[in-house]
């Protein structure tokens, strides 16, 4: 059980709507759950949704330590801990004027204030510990604030996108070295300064010390140790060129089959889905990698949404997908040499050679041997980042592309999405990659637009 010297942490709602286990992540110090949270929680059990399921899962992990500690949660219960650190206790604090001070705050605004005055209380109540309210509103964190109550935001899980790992590095070297690898030639990395903790995949910019502007591009080979030149060329793929840098290395992962699971992050306009969708035409029709290029996006409206929509499923889902339409319909037109045996993308759907699906239905698939493409992950939350990695058969590629900046999803953030967690957590895997595009090329206008809006 959590000592005297132990900290309390006050949970309020959405941190146990956004991490249902988030009760054993306080180590060996008292958590304590107001019952006005157990309250809220319950009105979102029946939700099929990420919201619905921490909601239940919540409800089983306190009965299960309710059940196996023999007593009531008012009295408080251990929390078993990893290793062997000491147990941590959680507590349901319970209002001093029982059922009927709960009945009396009913809406969410009285919610809210209850679940702070519980922690005002336990303030008061001990002294001599600290006693810390966690919240991801702000709102509740500025009251807390100026009522003396000290407030901080969950950030287990957390990845700070201006933190977020690149994906490129730039390595000063002799002008033989360039060279060598702008012949094609591997550099042997015992003979560049490169970092202590350069990562498999790493996008590699060597330039000359002399003259900056010398450069050569490759990518770091975790297995050889080596930095090897890139296998894409200007021709890129399907007519769809490079035309950056960070356009070169996101092309040639998105074209290498042993990048089993690929991140681009960047604002828009940055060529994520363009350069996504062009290779996975190549990979899977030019090249035979794949069985089929699928390409999903989740479901959430810009701005006000417009309610439902008539007519079929197919009829439904256009005004979501239509992004995905327009970019196939520019690669079809802009392709100069148009050497597929398809005329258009819609005759590439009716051959199933090519899937636009929403991301609702992938539940339960298993994806075998397809060059899938996830569009605005950024609105995914980790929990249903993990559901579409774990739908990968047998060589299947995923290309997760998104802009945290511009998140619809109103559960997750710019730092607890699955977008940039899923790229910080898989940065040290061999089978993975991951790339932030940062120069926007859909057009003069829409890259002023990004700077000055």
């Amino acid at each position: 059980m959590a000592t005297d010297q132990s900290k309390i942490f006050v949970l309020d709602t959405n941190v146990l709507l956004h991490d249902a286990r988030a009760i054993y992540k306080f180590e060996e110090n008292t958590v304590v759950i107001p019952i006005y949270v157990i309250e809220e929680v319950d009105n979102f059990k029946k939700e099929l949704s990420e919201r619905g399921r921490n909601a239940r899962e919540l409800a089983r992990t306190l009965d299960d330590l309710r059940a196996a500690n023999g007593h009531s949660l008012q009295e408080g219960v251990s929390i078993p801990s990893h290793g062997d650190k000491p147990d941590g206790t959680l507590i349901v604090a319970v209002p001093k004027g029982g059922q009927a001070d709960l009945m009396r705050h009913r809406d969410n605004r009285q919610m809210d204030h209850a679940i702070m005055n519980t922690a005002l209380e336990l303030r008061d109540a001990n002294p001599d510990r600290a006693v810390i309210f966690v919240t991801m509103d702000s709102n509740l964190r500025i009251r807390a604030d100026v009522l003396g109550l000290r407030a901080e935001g969950y950030e287990h899980g957390r990845v700070s996108v201006r933190e977020l790992y690149s994906g490129i590095v730039k390595v000063p070297t002799s002008k033989a070295l360039v060279d060598a690898l702008g012949k094609r030639e591997a550099v042997p990395g015992a003979e560049l300064s490169l970092p202590d903790e350069l990562h498999p995949n790493a996008c590699i910019v060597l330039h000359e010390i002399e003259r900056p502007k010398h450069t050569a591009l490759g990518r770091f080979d975790s297995q050889t140790k080596e930095v090897k030149p890139l296998r894409v060329g200007r021709e890129g793929a399907w007519g769809i060129r490079p035309r950056n840098l960070e356009q070169y290395f996101a092309l040639d992962m998105l074209l290498d089959p042993d990048v089993h699971l690929l991140t681009l992050v960047g604002k828009a306009g940055t060529g994520k889905t363009l350069l996504a969708v062009a290779a996975g035409l190549q990979a899977a029709l030019d090249e035979r990698n794949y069985a089929r290029l699928v390409v999903s996006r989740p479901i959430f409206p810009l701005g006000r949404d417009v309610g439902y929509l008539p007519g079929t499923l197919e009829e439904k889902l256009n005004p979501w997908m239509q992004p995905i339409f327009d970019n196939l319909e520019y690669i079809f037109t802009a392709r100069h040499n148009p050497a597929s045996e398809f005329r258009d993308y819609e005759e590439m759907l009716r051959e199933g050679m090519l899937q636009i699906e929403p991301l609702t239905y992938i539940r339960g698939r298993s994806l075998p041997n397809q060059f899938l493409i996830v569009d605005e992950a950024q609105n995914l939350t980790p929990h249903e980042m993990k559901t579409i990695v774990t739908r990968a058969g047998a060589n299947t590629k995923i290309v997760l592309t998104g802009d945290p900046e511009q998140i619809d999803n109103p559960y997750v953030d710019s730092a607890s999405n699955g977008l940039t967690i899923l790229a910080e957590r898989f940065r040290n895997e061999t089978i993975a990659g991951h790339v932030t595009l940062v120069k926007g090329e859909r057009s003069p206008l829409a890259e002023r637009a990004t700077k000055l809006l």
